[in-house]
């Protein structure tokens, strides 16, 4: 019986070694429904995940809160999101999360829709706007507003799901809708108000709109190689992109149910991926800042300005760049 036992055992331990490595090399992800996480989607369909021994699944979900308290449960290892996002309420410093690279900036892909009826941000005084909390537009609006004179605190603010733009633009009562792409696009070509169109674009505030790839803390400290691995699949995904643009479209219409036209025209109007020279810049070197530290300050007043966030983070405290700043040089 005893050689039994140690057949069984041996396997049981085999076993256990087994999940422990496929826990150790699984990231689940949590994101929005927007194009500018693509590469996730193409670096697996690439097979560069399963090349660097990776177990990656990605799903969409929307809303913030539902992302947060997933990843304070352990049920992901990452999330991305806009860096106004991140900090937006109920985050302090001790919620998990850490910036570890970055994915893509707004170049047109957020802003706000309205019609003919207004002019410019001054006529959406008294009106009633609805938004998603805490959405790069409404940190769009806010600035538009604040040139103008006035704060989200002189709007009617109504609270929606992005997903939710075009039934919500047929009502006309509604004076505009801070958005995103694709619904934002969606909405203006099914609307029949006179003059819809876009009031304000994130085109015209770049540098603002930054996507970040987030770690959940203790997983990251535990496994940075697992990281390393993973963001350089993003980034030869991005390098595949900008080379194969046709096929990215065609492969990256299945996963967001957009035909490859769309794909083509939301990422050429809307955003732009960021490569590995340019995530190296925003993040810095190792015990050092890059411009998204600058940018993290920023959205951090302008959210603590506007109520979205009531913990002022620290930058350097927010951001690690140990992760890419080892990714092996082409």
């Amino acid at each position: 019986m005893k050689p039994l036992l140690g057949t069984a055992l041996s396997a049981a331990l085999l076993l256990a070694s087994s999940q422990l490595a496929l826990s150790a090399d699984q990231i689940r992800i949590l994101a929005p429904t927007w194009l500018g996480f693509a590469p996730v989607h193409i670096a697996s369909d690439l097979g560069c995940f399963a090349a660097k021994g990776l177990d990656v699944s990605i799903k969409f979900e929307d809303d913030l809160t539902n992302v947060m308290a997933a990843m304070a449960r352990g049920d992901i290892e990452m999330q991305m999101r806009s860096v106004g996002e991140y900090q937006g309420r109920p985050r302090d410093a001790s919620t998990p999360g850490i910036i570890i690279g970055t994915i893509d900036e707004s170049v047109g892909g957020d802003g706000v829709i309205t019609d003919d009826k207004i002019k410019s941000v001054a006529d959406l005084k008294g009106k009633v706007v609805a938004a998603e909390p805490n959405i790069p537009s409404r940190l769009l609006l806010q600035m538009e507003l604040k040139q103008a004179g006035l704060s989200l605190k002189d709007l009617q603010i109504k609270d929606i799901a992005t997903a939710d733009t075009g039934a919500v633009f047929v009502d006309e009562s509604i004076a505009a809708i801070a958005t995103y792409e694709p619904f934002m696009s969606q909405a203006l070509k099914a609307s029949t108000r006179p003059g819809a169109r876009m009031l304000i674009s994130s085109k015209d505030h770049r540098g603002i709109i930054i996507d970040a790839i987030i770690a959940r803390n203790d997983d990251f400290k535990a496994n940075p190689d697992k990281y390393t691995r993973f963001l350089g699949c993003i980034y030869d995904a991005v390098d595949f992109i900008k080379a194969e643009p046709d096929k990215f479209a065609d492969m990256a219409s299945k996963h967001f149910g957009l035909t490859p036209a769309e794909v083509t025209d939301i990422v050429n109007s809307s955003l732009s991926y960021t490569t590995l020279a340019e995530s190296l810049a925003y993040m810095g070197k190792p015990g050092g800042k890059g411009t998204l530290h600058g940018i993290f300050d920023t959205v951090m007043d302008l959210n603590l300005e506007n109520g979205a966030a009531d913990n002022k983070l620290v930058a350097a405290d927010q951001i690690d760049n140990s992760a890419i700043s080892k990714i092996p040089a082409k």
